[in-house]
């Protein structure tokens, strides 16, 4: 049996996500409107979303886009704006 502290997630990638939404790769925090890449594994993004996921306040997008949460009015963690520069 998982330790409790794991209970209801699934890892994928090595980042911890909620089990019933394993396979988005977006998850917005409703406290600050932040969303965070699921797919970025960096000590900082995975910190904050288990801060998201232990205070349950956190939000998936349909489709599972960025543009579509910025839509919604979260704007992008800053791990999320440091790879898009890094590509550039």
């Amino acid at each position: 049996m998982d330790p409790p502290s794991n209970r209801g997630l699934a890892t994928l990638s090595g980042m911890a996500r909620p089990a019933r939404f394993e396979a988005y790769r977006y998850l917005g925090d409703k406290r600050n409107q932040v969303v965070y890449d699921l797919d970025v594994d960096p000590a900082a993004v995975t910190a904050a979303v288990k801060d998201v996921l232990d205070a349950e306040a956190f939000t998936t997008f349909s489709p599972d886009t960025l543009a579509e949460a910025r839509n919604r009015g979260y704007r992008a963690h800053r791990s999320l704006r440091i790879r898009r520069s890094d590509e550039d």
